[in-house]
């Protein structure tokens, strides 16, 4: 099994979540630009902070699992897992929030 592999259900799952908030509850812009901007913080420092640790032979990957996309050092697999938490969280919380009265 890769590591892409391994991700898949865990990206769909975030997805499916997403895509059932937005038709549930309809978030406004401010919602999406908010997710939006944690998924590229969350990316962003998952970068940094994954090439800072794999140059500093913290953990290694079995490279027969990885694709061979790499930015910089780390394997682009290793994105599946800020996009998980940054679409999947916001979305999860989105649904379990009280729906807002009508006015």
């Amino acid at each position: 099994m890769t590591y892409a592999t391994m991700a898949l259900p865990f990206l769909g799952l975030a997805l499916a979540t997403l895509a059932t908030a937005a038709v549930l509850r309809r978030p406004d812009r401010r919602w999406w630009l908010a997710t939006a901007a944690t998924v590229v913080a969350l990316v962003v420092l998952t970068i940094v902070f994954d090439n800072v640790m794999i140059a500093a032979d913290l953990f290694r990957y079995d490279h027969s699992h990885l694709s061979g996309v790499r930015l910089g050092q780390a394997p682009v697999e290793d994105l599946a897992w800020p996009l998980v938490a940054g679409i999947g969280l916001p979305a999860l919380a989105l649904l379990l929030a009280p729906p807002e009265e009508s006015q």
